[in-house]
């Protein structure tokens, strides 16, 4: 992240914009439980301040970032520290992990599906959200610059290279979902329901199974 890290001097900024785009934010909870695994023990990796997980009774998070951390913990969300790239999780020991947004901000993304790999039970569930790098927000984020806190550290990626990336882990991908396929300047004007397939969402979702 550099000298300074946007998740711990900017994570009310990042908090607030849940509350600043209320529909954008129901509509990419419908996209993520439309393709919700069977009930066991999961986990949010990148939990941020719990938005997610609180919302979708994923109870426990992994997180680095302190600041982000305390908020999760005040919706409820059991919180470990720690990063994807080395799970402080042993193997086989979670039913799904949920990557919520998180993974173009993580440099190393074969080694961070490994890892998700390894801490996943056999037929264990991966449910990757994430703004492909070709859609029309992808496109605004992926042009923000030094303006954005946030996005201009990520690596916004394909859709194609997340699914083949998956893949390569020695995930198969099961469905794929999206969301918020109109204009973005009008994405919060109303809650969109999710549709199958990943090639006009700005939120896309992908469920994968552990073979």
């Amino acid at each position: 992240m550099g000298k300074s890290n946007p998740f711990e001097t900017h994570f009310a900024e990042y908090d607030a914009w849940f509350d600043a785009y209320p529909n954008v934010y129901e509509s990419e909870l419908l996209a993520v439980r439309e393709v919700l695994p069977p009930p066991g023990d999961w986990v949010e990796i990148g939990v941020g301040t719990g938005r997610f997980a609180s919302r979708l009774g994923i109870p426990v998070g992994i997180e680095p970032s302190a600041r982000m951390a305390a908020l999760a913990r005040r919706r409820g969300v059991e919180i470990i520290s720690g990063r994807v790239e080395a799970l402080p999780l042993p193997d086989t020991a979670v039913d799904a992990v949920f990557l919520i947004t998180v993974l173009c901000f993580v440099q190393e993304l074969d080694r961070a599906l490994r890892e998700v790999a390894r801490v996943l039970r056999p037929r264990g569930c991966v449910i990757v959200a994430s703004v492909p790098r070709d859609s029309a927000v992808g496109r605004i984020y992926d042009s923000a610059g030094p303006k954005d806190p946030f996005f201009s550290q990520a690596i916004l990626r394909f859709t194609d290279e997340m699914l083949d990336a998956l893949e390569a882990a020695g995930f198969t991908i099961e469905r794929t979902v999206q969301t918020l396929t109109g204009h973005p300047d009008h994405a919060n004007d109303r809650i969109e329901p999710p549709s199958e397939g990943h090639d006009t969402g700005s939120f896309v979702v992908v469920r994968a199974v552990k073979e």
